[in-house]
This record gives C-alpha cells, structure tokens and sequence, in this order.
C-alpha cells in the first residue's frame, strides 16, 4: 500500500514540475512570436531614459516576475498541498511563504544577473559570446558549490555542530580512511520543514562539511547514519563533482553554441535587430532550455552511475549490507520514493537508481564477497 501511495505521489510532483517547466516555455514562446518582446523592449528604453544596461534590468525582471507569478500555483501545489496530503511537511503556510519568497527573491536576483551578462557579452563579441558565456557559468557553478554551505544554506536551514560525540568520532574516522578533510560534522535542522530525511557532503575544500539532517538522526540508526555517510563520502573520492561540473560545462557550452546557431537563424525574421537586441534574450532562454531538456537523459544516467559506484563504496568500506538495505529501505518509505518507477520514468527523470535495484545491488555484492555483515 505505501509503494502505490509513493508512486502516486512521486507521480503528482513530477505533474507538478513538468506543468511549470511547460508554463515557463510558453511565456518566453509567446514573448518571442507574439512580438510582445519587443514591445517590452521598447517600454524598458523609454523608462530606461536610452540606459543599455537599465534596459536590460527592466526587460529581464519584468518577465522574471511574470514567471514567478505564473508557475506560482504549481509551486505551491507542490510545496504545501501535496506534502500536506501525504503528511511530509511540518511546516506552516506561512514558513512555507517564507522560504518560497526567498527563493523567489534569489531566482531573481540570479536570472538578473545571467540576463545582465549575456547581454553585455551578445553586445560586445556577437560571435564568441556563448563561448565567455559557458566559461563564466561554470566559474559560478564551482564557486556556488564552494560557498553554498556557508552562505546559501543558512538562509533556509539552521546548521549547528552534531552534538552526539560517540557518532561524530564515527564519521570523522571515516572521512580520514576515505582521505578526504571535512570541516566537521554538523546537524541540519530540516524538521523544521518536513518529515523527509536527508545527508550530505557539501563544499569544497575548506567549507566541506558533513551535513546530517535531525531528521534522519530520529529515525535512523549510527550504523545506517554512517553507511549513508560512507555512499556521500564516496562522490569526493572519485571526483564525482568535478566529473559533474565538467559534464555541466559541456552541456553549458552546447546550450549556448545552439542559441547562437538559432539567433543567427531567426533574429532578423522574428523582428529583432540583431544578436544583441534585448528581446532576443527570452529565444536564448527558450534554446538553452530546450537543450537542457533534450539532454537531461544522458545527464540523469551519468548520475546514476555515480550512484551506483557510490553505493558498492560505501559497501566496501562498511562491509555492513544490512545496514545499507535497512538504510535504503527506511529511506524510501520516510521519502516516500516510488522503489519501483516504470524504465521511461527512470530513464529521463531518476538521478538515482530506484531503491529496488539499489537494495538489489547490495545483497548481489555480499553474495559475492560472502558475509556482509560485521
């Protein structure tokens, strides 16, 4: 009964996603055909009094907005009713607009600056923009992933030291026979929001941290805790990160190359004045996203190789199967993780493996190496 339970669930959320992601393509479909991008052009200059860079200012966060507003009631299907329905969330409407609100207000604040920045390099080197483009997102994305837990996470989850010694000894000691420095072990306060429970190591270098949610700390136990730590622990000692952040850049560099191919195409029929024309930027928006879309498949299946690898590492480090098949399992019913997707679902939208076939995997591996437990 939880499995169907999960599956509806999990099923309802990717509805949800996939009507956003539908309503935001639309928005920036009909700025670009309807004309109606360019005649937001033209208001943003005149309020602008001729500022090319206030123009861009305008332009972008009127259409940042009028997304916000339009996915909306997607979000909030989402966030409230559907982890009400289920029982997941511990949260008010109210906390619940506020951290919807600071997402927003950060969304927008990053789509401003993206949207800044295109349109001063599509101004300055027309014909290598996508190229300085690629390269400064991905200079972003490896800063974001350094500086994330120091000034991101605060601002919707409490982080404090782990209190209990006995298991941040265990997870210490693991981290120094995984030869990978953390900063220490710290207690993320995710009760707060939701009953779902998590862990992480994020960071690099001196902000990598070991995160364990208080939520998984309630119901798990240290020998679950710490073949969990052991699987996180294993996408810093294969580079799984860098591996994605190369992966993300070449997937940037595609994105951006097709944008240009397109504007170089459409601009003039589509009535804009040239790669530079601020109205173009909702068609760049629309051709990245495309790409991003077409190629989300192969990214997902590259995650779940990770994936994969991470969970035979934390079985070899461990050697503790039950604990892992014990772990998996207590997960997927606390997150309610539909263990069982058809191949379509998995193929294009699971960065990980189902929990069946994890759990799968493990009790192969210690038939293979006989005992797995301690």
């Amino acid at each position: 009964m939880n499995e169907d339970r999960a599956t509806r669930y999990q099923r309802l959320r990717r509805r949800a996603s996939v009507g956003s992601a539908a309503i935001s393509s639309a928005l920036l479909a009909g700025l670009v055909l309807s004309g109606a991008a360019a005649s937001l052009r033209d208001v943003a200059t005149v309020l602008a009094a001729g500022s090319s860079v206030v123009t861009v200012v305008i332009f972008v966060m009127t259409i940042g907005i009028l997304n916000e507003l339009l996915v909306l009631p997607f979000a909030y299907y989402e966030g409230v009713t559907l982890e009400r329905r289920y029982g997941l969330t511990t949260q008010s409407i109210g906390h619940w607009w506020g951290d919807h609100l600071k997402g927003s207000a950060l969304g927008l604040v990053a789509v401003l600056v993206v949207g800044v920045a295109v349109s001063l390099l599509l101004h300055s080197t027309p014909a290598w923009w996508w190229v300085f483009a690629a390269a400064g997102f991905t200079a972003v994305l490896v800063l974001l992933i350094q500086v994330a837990p120091v000034l991101l996470l605060p601002v919707f989850d409490k982080c404090e030291p782990l209190g209990r010694d006995a298991l941040v000894e265990r997870l210490m000691t693991l981290a120094r026979r995984a030869n990978t420095r953390v900063l220490g072990v710290f207690e993320w306060h995710l009760g707060t929001r939701t009953k779902k429970a998590n862990a992480a190591l994020t960071g690099l270098g001196r902000t990598r941290r070991i995160l364990v949610s208080d939520t998984l700390l309630a119901e798990h136990s240290d020998d679950e805790i710490e073949v969990i730590l052991a699987h996180e622990l294993a996408h810093h000692v294969y580079h799984d990160i860098w591996t994605s952040i190369a992966m993300h850049a070449l997937l940037i560099t595609v994105a951006a190359y097709t944008a240009d191919v397109v504007l170089s195409l459409f601009a003039d029929s589509l009535g804009f004045s040239g790669k530079g024309d601020v109205a173009a930027l909702p068609l760049v928006a629309l051709a990245c996203g495309a790409v991003s879309l077409l190629l989300m498949p192969l990214a997902n299946a590259v995650s779940r190789a990770h994936e994969r690898r991470a969970d035979r590492y934390a079985l070899e480090m461990t050697r503790n199967v039950s604990a892992f098949v014990s772990a998996m399992r207590r997960l997927g019913a606390q997150n309610l993780s539909d263990d069982r997707p058809s191949p379509f679902v998995e193929y294009v939208f699971y960065t990980h493996p189902p929990v069946s076939a994890r759990i799968s995997a493990a009790q192969a591996w210690a038939s293979r190496m006989g005992d797995g437990r301690r």
